[in-house]
């Protein structure tokens, strides 16, 4: 039981710090500002609840080392379920700080960080932009988490290199989908926003998932696992 609550606080960490900058300070930070906040909010999950859960906080990620079969099943629906609450309780928290602002806060009008993707939305990409852009990050999200917390990696530097990979991919990709590569942190504001938001959510939710599953191929059939003595 402790795994799945750290993974539930852990992904609240997450969202509530990558989210909660773009809700909140997003005008003011930029796209930089808010991409180091995913980045460190990462940061912080794995060396907050890494040791206990191996610090996941993200439905893609546990799938991708379910698949490379590095946990069981049972495990796997429990993150998953821990995940979700977490990214849930995180925004209801975000939405429950910006409601308090001189002169009140629509989230009808100003959102609350959600992902999406069209006509009025960041850049304006189209759908098919948008699921290539979820799918390949995660995918390479996947091979840095794997490869870096495989047994012959370097120890010790792991949540450095996932945090900083996390950074990247915001700062590539805000601009198209505001950048999910995690159903849960999709999830949560979504939940909120409703709308367009829950209609577009299924992608931000096969995407990642397609990407984290190819990602834990690649090291279930050794192509980027490296052979044991």
């Amino acid at each position: 039981m402790k795994k799945y609550v750290a993974e539930l606080v852990g992904t609240f960490i997450l969202v509530l710090f990558g989210v909660g900058t773009a809700v909140i300070a997003g005008n003011l930070v930029g796209i930089v500002g808010i991409a180091l906040a995913f980045g460190f909010g990462q940061l912080a999950a794995i060396y907050g609840i890494g040791p206990v859960s191996g610090s996941h906080v993200n439905p893609a990620v546990s799938l991708g080392v379910f698949v490379a079969g590095r946990m069981s099943v049972k495990d796997l629906i429990g993150y998953w379920v821990a995940q979700l609450i977490g990214g849930i309780l995180a925004a209801w928290v975000i939405y429950l700080i910006v409601s308090g602002v001189t002169g009140g806060y629509s989230v009808a009008a100003s959102g609350l960080g959600q992902d999406g993707w069209g006509p009025g939305y960041q850049g304006g990409y189209g759908v098919g932009s948008a699921f290539l852009f979820e799918f390949v990050a995660t995918l390479i999200f996947l091979v840095v988490i794997l490869g870096v917390t495989q047994k012959a990696a370097p120890k010790g530097f792991a949540g450095l290199a996932i945090g900083i990979t996390l950074g990247a991919i915001h700062l590539l990709g805000i601009h198209v989908t505001g950048v999910s590569v995690n159903p849960a942190r999709s999830l949560g504001p979504a939940v909120f926003v409703g709308g367009q938001a829950i209609s577009q959510l299924w992608l931000f939710f096969v995407a990642p998932l397609l990407g984290g599953a190819v990602g834990g191929l690649l090291f279930r059939t050794k192509l980027l696992e490296v052979e044991e003595a």
